[in-house]
């Protein structure tokens, strides 16, 4: 199992780990960007977040994007995981879990706070990775958004 930095060149294979993860998330419609808009977004120039990619006997069979946000109340940055993604056919391989360590041991040695992400509700076989791993729901918590139309109109009013 090898873990490296996803690279530009990567940007087709990250957009079909993502499409594979919207089909399996019921969500494929939602997916609205595309191999440039991937390239720009994580290698370009103000690229925020950043990307790995998960190869098994040389073959890329799953991804992740983390990135850097803020605790007010640890006063510590801390990272985001937007997404884990493992092919289907390489489930139960280890791959997800080594991708789960490689991110956290980072955290650890950058001193972050916190190391979260969002899981769906129905989505049992994640929570069972995660809560295996020692990560804990957040219950008291819910995930508030806006987006397109919506945030506009907001920003506007």
């Amino acid at each position: 199992m090898n873990i490296r930095p996803a690279t530009v060149a990567d940007a087709g294979l990250i957009l079909r780990f993502i499409r594979e993860l919207a089909i399996y998330e019921k969500a494929e419609s939602s997916v609205q960007t595309d191999e440039a808009g991937i390239a720009a977004s994580l290698f370009g120039p103000d690229a925020s977040a950043q990307a790995l990619v998960c190869e098994a006997d040389g073959e890329a069979i799953g991804f992740a994007v983390y990135f850097y946000n803020y605790s007010t109340w640890l006063g510590r940055k801390g990272i985001y995981l937007e997404d884990l993604y493992i092919s289907p056919e390489k489930r139960g391989s280890g791959a997800g879990k080594a991708l789960l360590k490689h991110i956290a041991r980072q955290a650890v040695a950058e001193g972050c706070g916190r190391f979260e992400w969002s899981v769906l509700d129905w989505n049992q076989p994640a929570i069972d990775f995660y809560v295996a791993a020692g990560a804990r729901p957040q219950d008291e918590w819910t995930v508030y958004r806006l987006q397109g139309e919506a945030l506009a109109d907001f920003a506007a009013s």
